[in-house]
C-alpha cells in the first residue's frame, strides 16, 4: 500500500497529551491508536497488536503504541477520522463509508458484483489505490475490507425476494442503499453501537452486515434468521495515522512505522474477518438462529431487482469520476 504522509498530536490539554504519549523523545515516543471496536476484536490480534509489537522490536522501544480501545476517546464511529484530524489520537480505525461524503470513491468497494469475499475486496482497493489515496489526509498505514455483508431478521426469516419487502434493513454503506430499496425494503444507516438495541426493540427489522458483527456486538441475541447473502460487497477499513504527528517524526522513526506497516498488515486485516465468519456462524446457529441459503434461482431474482439500478448508478459522479470508472478500478478491467 502507497502511503500517504502525515500528523501531530495537536491534543487539547498538557495533561491529555502526556497520557497519549506525547511525551518528550529522550524517554521514548509512545503513539496512541484508538478505535470504537471491543478490545477482544478479531483485529486487535489481527493489526493493531501486531503493529504495535513490531513497531516495538523495530525501534527498541523507542517507538511504541498504546491502545484506546471501545471508544474510549470517541465513541461514534462516524467521528474517528474528524478525531484523528484534530490529533485527540496519533492513530485512529476509520470507516470510510461512516463518512462518504469524504470517501465517496473508497465506498464504492460496496457496490454490487466488485467483490465476494475480504480478501478479494482488499485486493480490489489495492489495484485502484492511486485513485483513491487521493481521499485521505493522513497517513495511510493499511487498508482492507470486510466480507460483504449477511442479512439478520428479527421475526421474517429472508428466503425469497417477497420476504424482504417492506422490512426496514440497517445497511453499512450508504451506496447499499439504492439497492436494498430496489429489493423493495426500506434501508437506513445506523451506529453499529446502536445495532443490538435497535434489532431487539423492532426500531429496524433486519441488519445487513459482515458476519464478523454477529460476534463483536451480540447479533445472534436478537436476531431470529440469518440470510447468508445480498446482492452488496465490502466494506472498507483504514488504519490512518495523524498527518503531521507523522512528519514531525524522525526519518528514522518514520522508517519503522513504513516497515511496521508494509502491505501484509492490508491482508492481515481482510483474513481476520475472513476467520470470524466462520465462528459467527457457528455462534449464531447454535444460539437458534435459523441460517437461511438463497436458492440459486431466487439469487437471480435479487439480482433482477437491482439491475436497473445498478446500470444507472454507474453514471453517477463521485469526485471527477463515474461510478463506473471506479468500479473498472476495483475490478481489474
Amino acid at each position: 500500500m502507497k502511503h500517504t504522509r502525515g500528523s501531530i498530536c495537536g491534543l487539547l490539554a498538557a495533561g491529555l497529551a502526556s497520557a497519549l504519549g506525547c511525551g518528550g523523545r529522550g524517554e521514548g515516543t509512545e503513539l496512541s491508536l484508538a478505535h470504537f471496536l471491543p478490545a477482544d476484536h478479531a483485529l486487535n490480534d489481527a493489526v493493531f497488536a501486531p503493529f504495535s509489537q513490531r513497531l516495538a522490536e523495530l525501534s527498541d522501544d523507542r517507538l511504541t503504541v498504546r491502545q484506546y480501545p471501545s471508544g474510549i476517546l470517541n465513541s461514534s464511529p462516524a467521528a474517528q477520522y474528524a478525531m484523528l484530524l484534530n490529533g485527540v489520537a496519533d492513530i485512529a480505525l476509520v470507516v470510510p463509508a461512516y463518512t462518504p461524503d469524504l470517501f465517496p470513491k473508497t465506498d464504492i468497494i460496496g457496490y454490487p458484483g466488485v467483490c465476494e469475499t475480504a480478501l478479494e475486496c482488499t485486493e480490489a482497493l489495492e489495484r485502484a489505490w492511486s485513485v483513491l489515496e487521493q481521499e485521505y489526509d493522513a497517513t495511510v498505514l493499511a487498508v482492507w475490507s470486510s466480507t460483504p455483508p449477511v442479512l439478520l431478521t428479527r421475526e421474517t426469516p429472508v428466503r425469497t425476494l417477497a420476504d424482504i419487502r417492506g422490512l426496514k434493513i440497517r445497511v453499512s454503506s450508504r451506496s447499499d442503499i439504492p439497492f436494498i430499496e430496489a429489493l423493495g425494503a426500506s434501508a437506513l444507516m445506523q451506529p453499529v453501537t446502536e445495532l443490538h438495541q435497535s434489532l431487539t426493540t423492532g426500531v429496524i427489522d433486519g441488519v445487513a452486515i459482515g458476519p464478523s458483527g454477529i460476534v463483536a456486538f451480540r447479533l445472534h441475541e436478537p436476531a431470529d434468521y440469518l440470510t447468508t447473502w445480498l446482492p452488496i460487497s465490502g466494506l472498507a477499513f483504514a488504519l490512518l495515522m495523524n498527518r503531521d504527528r507523522y512528519e514531525a517524526l524522525s526519518p528514522e522513526e518514520q522508517a519503522w512505522i513504513d516497515e511496521a506497516a508494509d502491505s501484509a498488515l492490508s491482508v492481515a486485516g481482510a483474513l481476520a474477518f475472513e476467520r470470524i465468519d466462520t465462528e459467527a456462524l457457528e455462534l449464531a446457529r447454535d444460539a437458534g438462529v435459523e441460517i437461511v441459503e438463497l436458492a440459486e434461482s431466487e439469487r437471480l431474482r435479487f439480482e433482477r431487482a437491482i439491475a436497473s439500478v445498478h446500470e444507472a448508478g454507474l453514471a453517477r459522479d463521485v469526485g471527477g469520476m463515474t461510478v463506473g470508472e471506479v468500479v473498472t478500478l476495483l475490478r481489474g478491467h
